[in-house]
């Protein structure tokens, strides 16, 4: 399902979320530009298929595309990156306020033996049934 959304943001968590379009923006990382040949090489889907990660990519901005002749050269844009990184920052901000509230109420909490939990030695037994489990044999 393609799913087109005007917000930038959006877009780019999408263009994100499949693992081909990921590695093709690895590839770029390395590089000033690649030509889709270049880019397509490593990877066992048609040129075709591609060419559509490069749409959703390109759509995205996160490359920008340039021909020359017969030649189609991709370079990579991190802008748009930048405000999904922000976005998650908040939420890592979040988590890790939470985790050090969390390690400092336990770390100063000292738990007393009667608050724990007992081990199983310290149960009380369960009384004997008086027959095995199972079928009562008939008489």
């Amino acid at each position: 399902m393609v799913y087109h959304s005007s917000n930038p943001l959006d877009r780019t968590f999408a263009a994100l979320s499949d693992p081909t379009r990921r590695a093709l923006l690895a590839r770029l990382e390395g590089e000033k530009s690649l030509s889709v040949s270049e880019l397509a090489q490593p990877f066992p889907v048609s040129l075709p298929a591609i060419m559509k990660h490069l749409d959703v990519l390109s759509d995205a901005g996160l490359i920008s595309r340039a021909k020359t002749g017969r030649t189609v050269m991709c370079e990579l844009n991190a802008a748009p990156m930048e405000q999904a990184m922000e976005w998650l920052a908040r939420y890592q901000r979040f988590w890790t306020s939470a985790l050090d509230r969390l390690a400092a109420f336990v770390e100063e909490e000292p738990c007393s033996p009667n608050q724990a939990s007992p081990s199983p030695d310290d149960s009380t037994p369960h009384p004997q049934r008086s027959s095995p489990p199972g079928r009562t044999p008939k008489k």
